[in-house]
């Protein structure tokens, strides 16, 4: 059984120096005065323009980022597959709509899928439909409302991108994940993805998509969309996390009168969470699967099920994966144990990543479970170094 409590593998990657900054940083975010405070000037810095990357950069952006550029990465990348833990970088600049950027996502995230075929070390790609279409367009295709003209040609333009995006995957043997949206984009993103499924997974999984499971319909989604994949003769792959978009759900859903998407309670998501891994494991053949959580028991019940099931820990259709600077004592611990784990590697020039690190400082204040949680395991790791 894998021991999330060996701070010593945990932590093996990490100087001294490197654990007593992420200890400080810890403690700051579970402070929440200091993290709204901080929200509330930086974004006034980025309004008038002021500098910040002298002091942002060596801080909170080199715990949660691996660099500015695909190149700058290449050290942190390095660094983690010498313990077995590989990386997916994640351009992490937050998606504009007009052509130029939309353009600039585009020809970015296919550097990373050319990058990563020639890297054995990263064994993803992976993308944010939003960057790629107007979320109008996005919002008003989901809802079955009609498109006018210019709109029609919007999602045309959305859907040649994905397909260019999974072709170039396809082509490079990369899989690449599809990250999950508000509930107001993802039913039209939903129907994409399975175009690309039906074309590019006929004998493996490289296009995945992402289920949010804190909403209480994706386990009847996931059924269907795997007894879709086995009726039509393809490979399911499928992403889970348990959802980033909590709070402005259930005001979207207050405030346009529709029934509220998430779940309950947290038990009802993490039932959900786990029963969706059991039915994907069971069904194998069928499907992949990356488990992308910071949740220790639901990281080691993919590992029971494995082991139910006979498949081997190194099997590429189960992937572990944590966010970058966050949960090493799973990341590191399960590849110890020879499973298959990938950290989301962010990236992109500082002043871009920003709104990224701000709602990472805020979920970690929010789930001050997770925070002492990492605070807890680098002091117990600071005090066996002493102690030796």
């Amino acid at each position: 059984m894998v021991d999330f409590e060996n701070t010593k593998i945990a932590f093996q990657s990490k100087s001294n120096n490197d654990l007593r900054q992420s200890h400080f940083l810890f403690n700051t975010l579970a402070r929440p005065i200091v993290v709204k405070t901080g929200k509330f000037f930086l974004n006034i810095a980025l309004k008038i323009n002021f500098p910040i990357k002298w002091i942002v950069k060596p801080t909170v952006y080199k715990h949660f980022c691996g660099g500015e550029t695909i190149s700058e990465c290449d050290p942190v990348v390095k660094k983690m597959a010498q313990y077995g833990v590989e990386s997916i970088l994640d351009y992490s600049v937050e998606g504009k709509e007009n052509p130029e950027d939309i353009q600039a996502a585009l020809e970015e995230t296919l550097n990373t899928i050319d990058n990563a075929a020639q890297n054995e070390n990263i064994p993803f790609a992976v993308f944010k439909p939003t960057a790629f279409a107007p979320s109008k367009v996005l919002e008003t295709a989901s809802t079955n409302k009609e498109l006018n003209d210019a709109e029609k040609q919007e999602l045309v333009r959305f859907r040649e991108r994905i397909q260019t995006l999974c072709e170039r995957a396809y082509q490079n043997d990369v899989p690449i994940l599809i990250d999950a949206e508000e509930v107001g984009y993802q039913a039209i993103i939903d129907e994409v993805v399975r175009e690309n499924m039906k074309r590019y997974n006929q004998e493996k999984a490289i296009v995945y998509n992402t289920l949010q499971m804190y909403r209480w319909d994706r386990l009847d989604f996931l059924r269907k969309e795997i007894e879709t994949a086995r009726k039509e003769g393809y490979i399911y792959g499928v992403k889970f996390v348990r959802g980033a978009y909590m709070e402005k759900e259930r005001e979207w859903a207050a405030l346009y009168g529709y029934t509220d998407p998430i779940q309950p309670d947290k038990e009802s998501t993490d039932r959900d969470y786990d029963g969706a891994l059991k039915y994907s494991v069971e069904n194998i053949d069928q499907v992949a699967i990356f488990n992308g959580t910071h949740n220790e028991k639901s990281s080691r019940y993919l590992t029971e099920l494995m082991e139910q099931h006979h498949i081997a820990k190194e099997d590429p259709r189960c992937y572990f994966s944590q966010l970058y600077g966050m949960s090493d004592h799973i990341s590191f611990n399960l590849a110890h144990h020879g499973y298959r784990v990938a950290k989301y590697l962010p990236y992109g020039p500082v002043k871009n990543v920003m709104p990224y690190l701000i709602r990472r400082a805020e979920e970690n204040t929010a789930v001050a479970g997770q925070t002492n949680r990492e605070v807890g395991l680098i002091k117990k790791e600071l005090k066996r170094r002493k102690s030796k």
